[in-house]
């Protein structure tokens, strides 16, 4: 006697997501089961294409359907669809899933560094990522990206700017619009608040499953706009591992949780440095600083980055390590780490709703008219 579609989705039911902690046919991830004799076929839809247990998830998958009688051959396909936060009030950015925040308490951690290569990480798995650099003061991600040309309009009536487009990312930053790298913004924070708002609605950012945008440290005007004009996705916090950088941590995670904001987790950078000749590994900025935070907050670590000269290289000349060298241990420790953090979005997304964005005053606008291109 042929199997049956309840047999199939029963014996699925073995299957766990470990994140999630609840079996793949509750989640509503197995679709299109087929059944054609002794052969069947079904989707699995993950909620990220970063999902970390991916393969593990197929093989479970697969084996406990095979070990059904009568069934000889089983293909899961598997595939995605991004968990979205809910957006509320007027949809600042319609087409965008998931808003995902990169903040440090102090500067000088490599939260740009971090931003990017996660960015880059993410769309090597086949998600659809933007980054922003909403650092008005101190934009970095045109150097690290290789990218300074300016971005047009669009010439309709909504007269929407046109991102810019390095390594599958699409891009905005302040620094592709003031044009002279030597031309420093001196702007008060209402200015800043208005600018980051034009950065989100009046961008033609399409349709994206993530939105980075790189924040600049501390707790001042612009993580304040952020998680008022949107509901943000989760928050990374970026850190090393000495003391001095993790008061500041804990003083901008107290003011993500006063927000409301989610906190996604937290990323250790510059986490020991390994000599490439005889290989010995050294913590230079003192040890397990991150797990510390972690467990004292019970916020996930989503990875630990090494110190190498390489991610410094590849910052300077426009090439992401995670572009320049994919092979590299750095590039898979900045891909565990991208996996870690969208699966650990997913789980936020689906277990809980986001709060509604604060209300805010009217937008201030600044880039009625951006200069041509050279």
């Amino acid at each position: 006697m042929a199997v049956t579609s309840d047999q199939i989705l029963e014996a699925l039911k073995v299957v766990q997501d470990p994140d999630l902690h609840r079996d793949i046919v509750s989640l509503g991830f197995v679709k299109n089961v087929k059944i054609d004799g002794d052969h069947v076929g079904f989707d699995v839809v993950l909620t990220t294409p970063a999902c970390p247990v991916r393969g593990t998830l197929h093989d479970a998958a697969r084996d406990a359907v095979l070990a059904l009688p009568g069934v000889k051959h089983v293909d899961v396909n598997m595939t995605f669809s991004v968990a979205s936060t809910r957006q509320g009030g007027g949809q600042l950015i319609p087409g965008v899933r998931n808003v995902i925040a990169v903040a440090s308490g102090k500067g000088g951690v490599g939260k740009s560094t971090v931003s990017t290569n996660l960015a880059i990480a993410l769309a090597d798995t086949g998600a659809k990522v933007g980054l922003v650099d909403a650092d008005i003061y101190g934009p970095n991600i045109p150097l690290m990206m290789g990218f300074h040309d300016k971005p047009e309009l669009y010439g309709n009536e909504q007269r929407q700017i046109i991102p810019l487009v390095a390594f599958g990312i699409k891009l905005m930053s302040i620094g592709f619009l003031i044009g002279d790298d030597d031309n420093p913004v001196i702007w008060r924070g209402p200015m800043v608040h208005g600018a980051i708002n034009q950065f989100l609605k009046d961008v033609d950012w399409g349709d994206l499953d993530y939105l980075v945008v790189d924040l600049p440290p501390g707790t001042g005007d612009a993580p304040l706009s952020l998680s008022q004009l949107v509901p943000v996705a989760g928050v990374v916090i970026v850190t090393t591992p000495q003391d001095v950088a993790l008061q500041d941590v804990v003083k901008g995670i107290g003011m993500f949780l006063k927000l409301n904001v989610p906190i996604a987790g937290i990323v250790e950078n510059m986490s020991y440095f390994q000599c490439p000749h005889c290989h010995q590994t050294t913590e230079i900025f003192g040890h397990g600083g991150g797990e510390r935070v972690s467990e004292k907050y019970d916020i996930p670590l989503l990875g630990r980055i090494p110190l190498d000269v390489r991610i410094r290289q590849g910052g300077d000349e426009g090439r992401p390590i995670v572009v320049a060298e994919p092979d590299s241990p750095v590039a898979a420790a900045f891909r565990d780490t991208a996996q870690q953090m969208a699966a650990r979005l997913s789980t936020i997304a689906l277990e809980s709703e986001p709060p509604e964005p604060a209300a805010t005053g009217a937008p201030v606008q600044f880039f009625t008219k951006l200069p041509s291109k050279s």
